[in-house]
């Protein structure tokens, strides 16, 4: 479903005023207009939230013949109040912490500072610093690594200051990762490998990777012939490190995006030596 235009929303809250049955018709309210658009307003496209902001309006002036006389002060605490106590467990919530990953995730600065001032709004810091976490590495990567230890500093800053003044170390992180290069690279391996496992590949351990700290563990072959890179020119000798059934794979696809192109680099000439 989508949100209701405003002159919608309106329109059911006239309704609802003249309603005997199902609405508010039997009372004697005195709201002005601009009353009823800042309901609208607060409601965000939502009917039913247009609805209770309406009648918890109402009855926080209520009178005991029916009558309430509605101003500005009252409607605009009933619709703060709502701004921050949004559904947690609702679909308003989870997409809210979606938009602000996308945002994010397409450098859009402002996109993403209105959904954190919305989240922080919200009063729970625990979501919003584990989400920002998650972006750190989901989405910037390998392209600025060093973005990870900048926000789980802004994020254990947040957590010791509290609101209001945690805004400040998320919203500069969230600008910082805004304009960050982006890479989802090691992502997109991890998940790669991940489903070979599940679908049962690479059960086998070369023997010379094996343990070999134990007694009787040479008789059975494990760790002979092991190369110690530390031993070679630059700390790199070509040997067998992923299973049998798994050894042409390559899970890590390199983006040459900031940081990330010294490391494609490398990763291309190793897996080329390792090839010859």
């Amino acid at each position: 479903m989508k949100p209701l235009a405003k002159e919608k929303t309106l329109e059911l809250l006239h309704r609802a005023l003249t309603d005997r049955e199902r609405g508010l018709g039997d009372w004697h309210i005195d709201i002005s207009d601009e009353a009823l658009s800042m309901i609208a307003e607060g409601a965000n496209g939502d009917a039913r939230a247009a609805l209770t902001l309406l009648e918890e309006a109402v009855y926080a002036t209520k009178q005991d013949d029916q009558r309430a006389v509605v101003d500005l002060h009252t409607v605009s605490f009933c619709v703060e109040k709502r701004a921050l106590t949004y559904d947690k467990q609702g679909d308003t919530y989870y997409s809210l912490l979606s938009a602000l990953q996308k945002s994010i995730r397409g450098s859009d600065v402002d996109a993403s500072l209105h959904y954190l001032a919305r989240l922080l709004e919200g009063g729970d810091l625990t979501p919003v610093c584990r989400r920002l976490a998650v972006i750190a590495y989901e989405d910037i990567g390998l392209a600025n690594p060093l973005i990870g230890v900048k926000v789980m500093s802004a994020i254990e800053a947040a957590e010791r200051l509290g609101m209001p003044e945690a805004r400040i170390p998320l919203s500069v992180v969230t600008i910082d990762m805004c304009l960050s290069p982006k890479s989802n690279s090691a992502y997109k391996a991890i998940d790669q490998a991940l489903m070979d496992v599940r679908n049962g590949k690479g059960q086998s351990i070369p023997l010379h990777l094996q343990d070999a700290h134990y007694a009787g563990a040479k008789h059975l072959g494990r760790g002979i012939g092991y190369k110690y890179p530390h031993d070679y020119p630059y700390g790199w000798v070509a040997q067998q490190y992923l299973p049998d059934d798994l050894i042409e794979v390559q899970y890590y696809q390199p983006k040459k995006s900031g940081e990330e192109k010294q490391l494609a680099y490398v990763y291309e000439r190793l897996y080329e030596r390792k090839k010859q």
